[in-house]
């Protein structure tokens, strides 16, 4: 066997081109996911075949191909392939190359190991990386041979094939207990947003297509951004004030790609919940992609994985800068709602336009009502204030508070269980008429309900 170097960058790419779309890959996708893995590619090898070669994939011929190449060059460190390859091929294609070979999913979960930066981050790509691993550790470590046997070598013991099997399945158990914790912890943080019933909207979208450059405009973040394949992993969260009492919680989640590695999926599953349990999701969208409604269907099988299929969208077509003639607008369907939103997160142009179809979406349904506290609610004017409905507030003679909010029926019914305030109507102009103003515009004011 070969002795495995520590690391190297310079790269044999392999892409072939089968006729069945879910083996489809797309090469200059491939180059992309190299390029922000850090390799160097020398060469890139491509064909055509019907269905994969059951030993090596690629056919006895381009493999032999390609391990002249590698013999020739001498200086090839990796080679990477475009596919999923199984245990048995990766081995095969080793033991032809004498160097590593790495295939599509090992390629994309060392570019999240390199871009994770959070601890929960951290966790989630090790714990795919060894779920992948464990399925592969019969290649190409000469140590993990069975023990030999003969007098005096028999007798009880682990091969270190079983020690290191035992070992990952530790790490693994290990993993996932600590990923539990952070689940609850995420858990809670959405409870509280719950009980404060503040609405939260998350981004999704294929990699590269923009979103940590529109969370960047809408909420003045500073996360990191850049024109690379999954440049973000770590999910933020920050508060987005929409205007007329309304705001929501936005999230910007990692970026999907077309088979996306199910490890992938289920180690991220706690971070990809937020769009599960969101209230509205803003699928952003590359609109000068050729290739774009294919890749927003992959988009939606993994929302689909996740159970975030009912949740309702709005389609952000970014990078109309890069296109001509193409200015900022916003399609709706037939009952007037926004549907389609086209924009540039980096010029700025159309972004208010978000903003708007935010206050549409999560404004509808909600009235303005004007509310008279006493002194003694404080803790109730406290949590219209966490809620974001409070439009106009000010203080009477008494110490209480006469309030003009933006409610919907929900939220309304939960005051009126409250115990010591009175409901009045609101005023066209704005503001809730004290008791007793002796005007014809006097506001007649509800009974109070207490609990």
């Amino acid at each position: 066997m070969f002795e495995r170097p520590e690391g190297g960058e310079r790269a044999v790419l392999v892409h072939l081109e089968f006729p069945d779309d879910e083996q489809r890959e797309a090469l200059a996708e491939f180059r992309e996911l190299v390029a922000a893995s850090g390799a160097r590619p020398v060469e890139v090898i491509t064909g055509g075949r019907r269905a994969p070669d059951p030993r090596y994939f690629i056919g006895s011929g381009k493999a032999e191909q390609i391990r002249r190449l590698i013999a020739g060059d001498g200086r090839v460190d990796l080679v990477l392939f475009n596919h999923a390859l199984s245990p048995a091929q990766e081995r095969n294609l080793e033991r032809l190359f004498q160097c590593r070979v790495l295939d599509r999913t090992g390629l994309i979960l060392d570019i999240f190991a390199q871009r994770a930066r959070s601890h929960e981050g951290k966790l989630q790509v090790e714990l795919a990386q060894l779920r992948h691993i464990s399925t592969r550790l019969v290649r190409g470590w000469t140590h993990l041979e069975r023990q030999k046997g003969g007098i005096g070598l028999r007798g009880p013991g682990e091969t270190q094939l079983e020690t290191d099997r035992r070992l990952l399945a530790e790490r693994i158990k290990y993993l996932r207990r600590r990923l539990e914790k952070v689940r609850h912890q995420r858990e809670q943080g959405r409870r509280s947003r719950r009980r404060a019933e503040v609405a939260t909207v998350s981004l999704v979208g294929y990699t590269n297509v923009g979103k940590s450059s529109l969370f960047n405009r809408l909420t003045r973040a500073r996360v990191y951004a850049a024109d690379q394949l999954f440049a973000t992993l770590d999910p933020t969260l920050r508060r987005l004030e929409l205007g007329n009492g309304c705001s929501a919680v936005l999230a910007d989640t990692v970026g999907f790609i077309r088979h996306l590695p199910h490890h992938l999926v289920a180690a991220f599953r706690s971070t990809l919940q937020e769009s599960r349990d969101a209230q509205l999701l803003l699928h952003v969208v590359d609109a000068g992609d050729p290739l774009r409604h294919e890749k927003m269907e992959q988009v939606n099988r993994v929302l689909k994985e996740i159970g975030a299929e009912r949740v309702p969208q709005i389609e952000v077509y970014n990078k109309i800068d890069l296109l001509d003639n193409v200015a900022p607008r916003v399609e709706c369907d037939r009952h007037g709602r926004t549907r389609r939103i086209w924009l540039s997160a980096l010029s700025g142009e159309g972004v208010e336009l978000v903003r708007g179809a935010l206050e549409q979406w999560l404004g509808s349904g909600r009235r303005r009502l004007g509310l008279r506290l006493p002194p003694a609610q404080g803790r109730l004017r406290a949590l219209l204030h966490q809620w974001g409905v409070v439009v106009e507030e000010q203080v009477e003679r008494s110490g209480g508070w006469a309030l003009v909010v933006l409610v919907d029926d929900r939220q309304r019914e939960l005051l009126r269980r409250q115990k010591g305030f009175e409901e009045v109507e609101y005023l066209a102009d704005g503001a809730a008429a004290a008791p007793g103003a002796g005007s014809d515009r006097q506001i007649p004011r509800f009974s109070e309900r207490s609990t």
